[in-house]
C-alpha cells in the first residue's frame, strides 16, 4: 500500500471516531452572549405568552421536540411545510397528531427573536426550539435546566425519512432500547424521556388494541389495571371518532411530576411501550427510583434531555439559519 493511500485511510478512519463528537463540540450554554445577550429571555417571555393563551402550548412543544430530534437529529427539520414537490416530515402519519400549538410557540419565539435586530437571522429555529421546550417543562412544574446551544437548521426534511425512526405505542423493551441507542441515548435515559408523557394525549385508534382486541380469547390486555381499562373503555367506546384525545398521565395530566411511574406501578400505562417499562424485570428498578424519588427523575431526565440535544447537531457545513422555520 503506498504511503499516500495509507494516510488517506487513516485519516478517514480518523474522521469517523471524531465525527460523533464534532456534531455537538460546537454546543456551548452561552452560544450567543455576544450575539444575540438577551436570547433566553426573549424566547421565555414569547412562550409563557403563548402558555397563557393554551395549556396545549407545554405537551406540544415538548412532542416536537422528541419527533425533531429522533428523525434527522435535533435540525427543526420537523417544522419544514411539505411543498408539491417535496412531502416533509411533518405530514409523515407518525406526525400527524402533533399539536399546532408547538410549531407555533416556534414561530411566535423566532418572530420575538428576529425583532431584536441584533438577533435578526442570527438564532436557528432547532435553538429556539431546544430553548422553548426548557420553558414548557419548567412552566408545567418540571426542572429549569441549561440549554446548550449553537445548532444550525437542516436542509432536509422528509416524510420517508420519519419511517423507524420514532417509538411506537406497541413496543417492547428490546426495541425501545435499540431505538434509543442508535442515538447514543441508554436505557436509563429512555426511561427519563419516556417520563414526558407525564403531559399531554393520546387518540383512542393508539392503543384501542389493548382494551377490545389484545388477544385472542383475551380482548383486553392483562397488564392493565381492570378499573383503568374500564375508564379507557367508556372514554373511547367501540367505533368513536379515533381522535378522541385522551390523557397520557390520568393523575396529574398538567403538571411535569412523576406520577408517571408511579401510574406504571398501578397498571396504568397507557400505551404498551409505557406499561413495559416495569412489567419487564430489566427496566423495574428504574421505574420504581423514578417513582420514588421525584428529584432523581428529574436529574436524569435533564441529563437524557441534553443528550437529546446533540444528536444530528447541524454545523455551518451542512444547515443553515432560516428566517422562516417553515421554509427550507
Amino acid at each position: 500500500m503506498g504511503p499516500c493511500r495509507l494516510i488517506l485511510m487513516l485519516s478517514l478512519s480518523l474522521s469517523l471516531y471524531l465525527f460523533p463528537y464534532s456534531t455537538f463540540a460546537q454546543l456551548s450554554t452561552n452560544h450567543y452572549a455576544n450575539i444575540c445577550p438577551n436570547l433566553e429571555s426573549i424566547v421565555r417571555t414569547a412562550v409563557r405568552n403563548k402558555f397563557q393563551q393554551t395549556f396545549v402550548t407545554v405537551p406540544g412543544t415538548l412532542r416536537l421536540f422528541f419527533h425533531d430530534c429522533l428523525v434527522q437529529g435535533c435540525d427543526a427539520s420537523v417544522m419544514i411545510q411539505s411543498t408539491g414537490n417535496n412531502q416533509a416530515e411533518k405530514d409523515h402519519p407518525d406526525n400527524l397528531s402533533l399539536a399546532g400549538d408547538g410549531f407555533d410557540t416556534v414561530i411566535k419565539a423566532k418572530a420575538a427573536v428576529d425583532a431584536v435586530p441584533q438577533c435578526r437571522n442570527k438564532v436557528s429555529c432547532a435553538d429556539i426550539l431546544a430553548l422553548a421546550t426548557r420553558e414548557v417543562v419548567s412552566l408545567a412544574g418540571g426542572p429549569f435546566y441549561q440549554v446548550e446551544l449553537g445548532r444550525f437548521d437542516g436542509l432536509v426534511s422528509r416524510a420517508s425519512d420519519v419511517n423507524g425512526r420514532l417509538p411506537q405505542p406497541n413496543f417492547d423493551l428490546n426495541q425501545l432500547n435499540s431505538l434509543f441507542a442508535s442515538h447514543g441515548l441508554t436505557q436509563t435515559d429512555m426511561i427519563a424521556l419516556s417520563g414526558a408523557h407525564t403531559l399531554g394525549f393520546s387518540h383512542c385508534n393508539r392503543f384501542s388494541n389493548r382494551i377490545y382486541n389484545f388477544s385472542p380469547g383475551r380482548p383486553v390486555d392483562p397488564t392493565l389495571n381492570p378499573g383503568y381499562a374500564s375508564q379507557l373503555q367508556g372514554m373511547c367506546p367501540r367505533n368513536v371518532n379515533p381522535l378522541i384525545a385522551i390523557n397520557m398521565d390520568p393523575t396529574t395530566p398538567r403538571t411535569f411530576d412523576n406520577a408517571y411511574y408511579q401510574n406504571l406501578q398501578q397498571g396504568k400505562g397507557l400505551f404498551t411501550s409505557d406499561q413495559i417499562l416495569f412489567t419487564d424485570p430489566r427496566s423495574r428498578p428504574t421505574v420504581n427510583s423514578f417513582a420514588s424519588n421525584k428529584n432523581v427523575f428529574n436529574a436524569n431526565f435533564v441529563t437524557a434531555m441534553t443528550k437529546l440535544g446533540r444528536v444530528g447537531v447541524k454545523t455551518a457545513r451542512n444547515g443553515k439559519i432560516r428566517s422562516d422555520c417553515s421554509v427550507l
